[in-house]
């Protein structure tokens, strides 16, 4: 009985991780179970780097960790000054005087423990948008590594990224393959305009 064969090759991401990509896939071509499979490796944390677009995204990103970083060391600059004139001027204050500047001292505190905790905690706003940031790409390189894996008969692409590859031959290294194939699908108008300004001349 002849094995039947799926029209379109699967592609499974077992996980993600941070800061770079991120996600890694193993792609199955199914050639026949009986047929040994054809491995190939691609690097997707190096693809994403020289993607042009998520540089961008990137740079954006970094851009606004650095205003909340920034916005937290001005909070903590203000909360160790006022603490340092409350433990001064405690001993003068009385009644609700007393509360009211201890109150914002604790105050400031709480918003530095609940800024720290919301953004740059293990789960915070930072580790989700750099999760998210590959996202939009994620599809491009999907399609592209499926497309070079069918034109060089590749039964697995397993991610160089994942650090489970101990030792590669440069042969199964796909990377640049796949990189060419992103490269040439992100920019077809360039690509008409010169054909264009050739057939002109």
């Amino acid at each position: 009985m002849e094995n039947t064969l799926p029209d379109e090759p699967i592609i499974i991401i077992t996980h993600m991780k941070n800061p770079k990509i991120i996600f890694t896939f193993v792609l199955f071509l199914f050639f026949g179970f009986s047929n040994a499979q054809k491995i190939g490796i691609v690097d997707t944390g190096y693809i994403l780097d020289k993607l042009p677009q998520y540089k961008e995204a990137e740079a954006r990103l970094n851009a606004q960790i650095d205003t909340w970083q920034s916005e937290l060391q001005n909070l903590q600059s203000e909360y160790e000054r006022k603490k340092s004139a409350f433990e001064s001027e405690k001993v003068l204050l009385i009644g609700d005087q007393l509360k009211l500047r201890e109150k914002e001292v604790m105050d400031l505190e709480k918003n530095i423990k609940t800024t720290t905790s919301l953004r740059f905690g293990a789960n915070g706003e930072i580790t989700k948008l750099r999760t998210n940031l590959v996202v939009p790409f994620q599809d491009q390189i999907w399609t592209a590594v499926k497309t070079m894996a069918e034109k060089n008969g590749l039964g697995t692409v397993l991610d160089k990224s994942d650090n489970n590859v101990l030792f590669l031959l440069p042969r199964y290294d796909y990377t640049e393959k796949v990189l060419t194939i992103l490269l040439k699908g992100s920019a077809p108008s360039d690509k008409k305009e010169k054909t264009n300004s050739k057939s002109k001349k």
